[in-house]
């Protein structure tokens, strides 16, 4: 292939990791690896410096680009290193001109090493359809919405991703519309912050009005899921759809990231624990059989162990199923790295009992999925995903189709038919 793309980090990064190779080999790139990084923790933009390391070594004459968020916001470090022959931007990354760009600089042997552009100047977001997916591929994602307008004191992806913006409504269904017809059984929208789409669009659309047109106007599409979103901001068309459509898949991970009202506060968070606990009680109320995932952070700076313990016991008292623990990294030219650090070996511990914690809340959810009939989507010739996300082993079913199949067991990760 004349483009490899590595892609480290969220769900958003590995659909632009699509438009990325389209893009680049379009513009004639040729034995090039694009490193697609991530700027979440400390340990992702490790990882992404060991990546290039490594793929130079096995490598040697290919070029490495890299690109994506921690690109973004660390650019001159990845330029420093030798094995870097370029460094794009988080929005040029998207664009086709950025890529000619990087050719003409490598066929003449000169140009800046570094291609960033100002990312808060970005103030529009054009549609991206990704042509390259294989027809039938089961789950697939539509990006409609990149950016966040808050300023959570953890959290250093704002400058990566600049401010929000959206894709426009219309744009999105007629997305969606082309990729059910090419045959892709579930459609996940995501984002950023998706709870914040639609704010810079006229008439200032809510992510709820969204899905409720894509719903509505993509009769043929089997299964719609949203990916992350952010409680406080969901709104009661949302809400009505999850209530009223079997399409819109009874599955929402939430921005949590922690369990207590001190520590939200100093996060900057804008929801309290009884916001959270609320909400959770509130959809459960109208879908029964939803299931929750969320993020949540250990060892957040001035947390104590009684603060931790509140978000220990969120996991039950939210209902969660599906947890993502993030063991507190400071972000350099964050507010949170200021403040009074917690000793690593006590973060450590706590994503431990928090990851321990997620494990037992999975597998009380697998065991009572036992004697239900779900529909499953077969992701490939061994697992299938149930409509609540659920892993599901599987043997003799086509790929990309959505079975009925009656839930007979399961060993602790997977259920079983």
């Amino acid at each position: 292939m004349a483009v490899d793309v590595v892609t480290f980090g969220c769900r958003l990064n590995a659909f632009e990791a699509e438009v990325i190779r389209r893009e680049a080999e379009g513009a004639g790139l040729s034995d090039t690896i694009v490193i697609n990084s991530c700027a979440v923790t400390n340990e992702a933009v490790a990882q992404a410096r060991q990546s290039i390391r490594k793929l130079k070594r096995e490598r040697p004459e290919a070029r490495i680009v890299v690109t994506g968020c921690a690109a973004q916001t660390q650019a001159a470090m990845f330029a420093d290193m030798t094995e870097v022959d370029r460094v794009v931007g988080n929005d040029d990354k998207m664009r086709r001109q950025a890529w000619r760009e990087a050719r003409d600089a490598f066929d003449l042997g000169a140009g800046e090493k570094i291609a960033v552009s100002d990312i808060m100047a970005v103030r529009e977001m054009a549609p991206h359809l990704i042509d390259g997916y294989t027809s039938g591929l089961p789950r697939v994602f539509v990006q409609v919405q990149n950016g966040c307008d808050h300023r959570c004191t953890f959290c250093i992806i704002p400058y990566g991703r600049g401010n929000s913006r959206s894709v426009p409504m219309g744009a999105v269904v007629e997305q969606v519309r082309t990729l059910a017809e090419r045959g892709h059984a579930e459609i996940v929208l995501t984002g950023i912050d998706l709870t914040s789409y639609g704010a810079d669009l006229p008439g200032t659309p809510k992510l709820g009005m969204l899905t409720k047109q894509i719903l509505r106007h993509v009769p043929e599409l089997k299964r719609l899921r949203i990916s992350s979103i952010d409680s406080i901001e969901a709104d009661d068309d949302l809400l009505d759809a999850i209530a009223g459509d079997a399409r819109l898949m009874p599955h929402l991970h939430l921005s949590l990231q922690s369990g207590d009202d001190m520590i939200l506060k100093r996060m900057k968070r804008r929801h309290s624990r009884r916001d959270a606990i609320a909400f959770c009680e509130r959809v459960r109320r109208l879908r029964p059989d939803i299931a929750f995932g969320a993020d949540i952070i250990a060892g957040f700076p001035t947390e104590t162990e009684e603060m931790f313990s509140r978000s220990l016991d969120l996991v039950e008292e939210c209902g969660l199923t599906f947890l993502h623990v993030f063991p507190y990294s400071p972000r350099p030219g964050t507010p949170a790295a200021r403040m009074p650090q917690v000793a690593g070996p006590a973060i450590k511990e706590r994503a431990k009992r928090l990851r321990a914690a997620g494990e037992m809340a999975l597998r009380k959810r697998l065991q009572a999925e036992i004697g239900a009939t779900r529909d499953v989507l077969i992701e490939s010739e061994a697992q299938g995903r149930t409509e609540h996300y659920l892993p599901v082993a599987i043997a003799g079913e086509r790929v990309g189709s959505v079975v009925s199949l009656r839930i007979v067991g399961g060993d602790g990760e997977r259920l079983t038919t």
